[in-house]
């Protein structure tokens, strides 16, 4: 028998043929996998070009099945890593210990939606514009939308705290979670909240659980909080002669009083090599552009939302940006949007495999794409730069020849802790909606102090006593 305080990664190999057989009694043998196709699939994600083995990859469909799993690898010191569909960019889902693989996929059913109170209740493993077109069809707003909405699953969201464009109007995933069914490490079965709008009863465990990245427990069921669908939006474009421009003027539209339901920056180099990857000659590139702003204003009149984008295109021109392009029907703004959420895909197959999540307060941008670029130079990579400027959080994408992965260089790491340590140092911290997972937690002393990690493993001892659950991710205990 393992010791609780043993280091996880002595615990890889210790499944053995008895674990196998309990595992296949508790979800049949047919979603019990160890084969190496599974393993290829299952032992990577979408961060950098990472790849660990897992020990066995298992297919729940219900609480119960989860509930024993987690009892059995509770008892006997086994890792469990978590996975939803794979997509997320910090190694969250990354098996990097080993052990079971326990994949959401079967918890893909949207359970009700109740239109008398704007609610839905979901299972994880339902894709979110899977369950964005269903409430739409009610009349019903989920907003947030990460650009994997087409692929990725409501429990990852919630295990990262997504966010997306429309967070800029309309916040992130925790501002919509009303409830979680979670099954702890030890095997209990508990609610964490209430399906109402305002809770004041002891502890919030519900919003302790969003962003917990997958460390704390596996949700189940989820109530999430909708909001009448907007009937309008606009979309434009806007070029800048500056990337410092462009970040200037991200301010000042918020500064004027205007909320755009989306705000998004796009370096020049970026957008020349996402608008290549899907083919595309939607946006004019012309030359002396650095940067576009994609931005968008929604809501239920058409007069009022044109009078806005009038408005907003009238203050741009102070920040010497070029002709303004308006998508003037529902395939341009599709066009223009496809385009926004393909970059990171397209900059990765681009050869810039690391990127970075970082937020500041977005009159700092200037001073961030400054840093960023200065950066550059001093550790001799290339940088490109993208994101959901309105609220300040800057994807930095990062090529190195001969660098596929932040960890396996050190030039690299002490690179990102520079650029980490002037997000810092402008008022941010280190990821604003990727989460930390395994590749960022060696930063997490730049932000963080040894109160406040006693404080987090704390937490995380309580709800996981033997260190099962993700365990090495966003911090060591």
């Amino acid at each position: 028998m393992q010791s609780p305080e043993l280091d996880v990664k002595a615990r890889r190999g210790i499944l053995n043929a008895q674990h196998f057989h309990q595992l296949q009694q508790i979800v049949g043998p047919s979603y019990v996998f160890t084969d190496e196709e599974s393993f290829q699939k299952y032992g990577r994600d979408e961060t950098e070009h990472l790849f660990f083995y897992p020990e066995v990859v298992v297919k729940p469909r219900t609480a119960k099945e989860i509930s024993a799993i987690l009892k059995l690898c509770h008892e006997d010191f086994i890792p469990v890593t978590p996975r939803g569909a794979g997509t997320g960019l910090s190694g969250g889902a990354l098996p990097h210990i080993g052990g079971v693989l326990l994949s959401m996929e079967r918890f893909n059913s949207i359970l009700s939606i109740d239109e008398r109170n704007g609610q839905v209740t979901t299972e994880p493993g339902v894709i979110t514009e899977v369950l964005q077109l269903a409430v739409k069809e009610r009349g019903l707003f989920y907003p947030p939308d990460p650009s994997s909405r087409g692929s990725c699953f409501i429990g990852g969201n919630i295990a990262e705290n997504s966010g997306g464009p429309k967070a800029v109007k309309y916040g992130v995933v925790r501002d919509y979670v009303l409830n979680l069914e979670l099954v702890l490490p030890t095997g209990e079965i508990i609610w964490t909240g209430s399906n109402v709008l305002k809770n004041s009863t002891g502890y919030n465990l519900t919003q302790l659980l969003v962003g917990s990245e997958g460390t704390l427990g596996i949700v189940t069921k989820i109530v999430l909080k909708l909001i009448p669908h907007p009937s309008h939006d606009l979309l434009m474009l806007v070029p800048f002669a500056s990337l410092e421009k462009a970040g200037e003027a991200v301010s000042a539209i918020f500064r004027a009083g205007f909320t755009p339901s989306g705000l998004e920056l796009l370096e020049i180099d970026a957008l020349t090599i996402v608008s290549s990857f899907v083919d595309s000659i939607a946006v004019p590139v012309t030359p002396g552009t650095e940067a576009h702003l994609i931005i968008e204003v929604d809501g239920n009149h058409p007069e009022s939302l044109m009078a806005e984008m009038e408005a907003i295109a009238e203050l741009l021109t102070r920040y010497d940006c070029g002709e303004v392009y308006f998508a003037d029907d529902a395939q341009q703004k599709a066009e223009l949007w496809k385009l926004r959420r393909r970059v990171a895909e397209a900059v990765k197959i681009a050869g810039y495999t690391i990127e970075e999540d970082t937020v500041v307060p977005r009159a700092e941008l200037p001073a961030l794409i400054r840093g960023v670029k200065a950066l550059g130079q001093q550790f001799n990579f290339t940088a490109v730069c993208y994101g959901h400027a309105g609220d300040g959080n800057l994807h930095i994408r990062i090529r190195q020849e001969g660098t596929y992965n932040s960890q396996d260089d050190p030039q690299m790491q002490a690179a990102l802790r520079a650029l980490f340590e002037l997000v810092y140092k402008l008022g941010g911290t280190i990821s604003g909606e990727h989460g930390i997972g395994l590749v960022q937690k060696g930063f997490m002393d730049i932000v963080f102090n040894e109160t406040q990690f006693k404080l987090m493993r704390g937490i995380k001892k309580l709800f996981d006593p033997h260190n099962i659950l993700n365990a090495g991710k966003i911090f060591d205990i």
